[in-house]
């Protein structure tokens, strides 16, 4: 496989290698433009791919037509029959995740009851199958979880290939009847919601972050439940959560090029510079200037 990614200080696309074939792509664009994936793959993987927030565009030969996914929908893609490259248009303010399954993984997973999954019986093996979906709360959960975690690289293997296999599972398990939250608070798609905007306005007002009290007023949540909400979706406090988003936006400022160390600390909220390279050492092992040196 090859893959070319654009990324900017607001626009990342990170593909993993959980074992031989599964791969995911976590797909952030926060910019005011679109970004664009491409990436080649052999016609024996079948494509999972979900919009958390805003919606992705996806091209088929070369560009000649289009397929469009929005905002809390996914889409399956598989053809056996021909290649399927991954083509993709990311609209601003959007966010995504690509699951890529290898077909004979996917069948090993569930070969004792295949005939539960359409593509995966006999008759429809060599098909082409594609369907769009709905994501539930639950979904949207692990969907969240996979796009942010704050893991030690040593088990963010194992984190992620745990949260592939629930979110599979989740897809493949959604009858009206089950599609329930595993939390008790997270009982319904709007709590989900407000958990998911109380994430944006911290992001978006980083410098000078609201209070946790006034910013469950601002969503309309009782403080416990901001609290208990955001630390199931996202598996951390808000301000810890916060930290660590302002300190990889940093890193993506800083691998810009475009600003020097004083005014990317400013750029995130810290008035001196020694408490930016403080937090910035504690988080990524060295100090900002080391980790520029260390690109070129």
């Amino acid at each position: 496989m090859s893959t070319t990614l654009k990324n900017n200080a607001k626009s990342s696309a990170h593909f993993y290698e959980l074992e031989n074939g599964i791969y995911i792509i976590n797909i952030q664009n926060d910019n005011e433009d679109s970004a664009h994936i491409k990436r080649n793959l052999s016609a024996d993987y079948i494509q999972f791919h979900f919009c958390l927030k805003g919606a992705i565009k996806f091209n088929f030969n070369q560009g000649q037509y289009g397929l469009n996914i929005e905002e809390d929908k996914s889409l399956l893609l598989y053809n056996p029959q021909r290649e399927l490259p991954i083509n993709i248009d990311i609209n601003p303010k959007s966010w995504g995740v690509s699951i890529l399954f290898s077909i004979k993984k996917l069948h090993g997973l569930f070969s004792a009851e295949a005939n539960y999954i359409d593509f995966l019986t006999e008759d429809n093996r060599d098909k082409k199958y594609y369907t769009e979906g709905q994501l539930s709360p639950a979904m949207a959960v692990v969907l969240t979880q996979l796009l942010n975690f704050n893991l030690h690289p040593s088990i963010k293997n194992i984190y992620l290939k745990g949260k592939v296999y629930e979110l599979i599972g989740l897809y493949f398990n959604r009858p009206e009847e089950v599609d329930i939250e595993q939390c008790p608070f997270l009982d319904d798609e709007d709590n989900v919601k407000k958990i998911k905007l109380a994430k944006e306005i911290i992001i978006h007002r980083m410098i000078e972050p609201p209070k946790l009290k006034d910013l469950a007023e601002e969503v309309g949540l009782s403080l416990k439940k901001l609290k208990e909400g955001f630390k199931e979706i996202y598996g951390d406090t808000a301000y810890s959560f916060l930290l660590n988003y302002k300190l990889e936006y940093a890193r993506k400022l800083l691998e810009d090029g475009q600003h020097n160390v004083n005014e990317v600390g400013l750029a995130i909220g810290y008035s001196t510079a020694s408490h930016f390279i403080t937090a910035f050492k504690k988080k990524f092992g060295t100090t900002p200037k080391k980790y520029v040196g260390n690109l070129m």
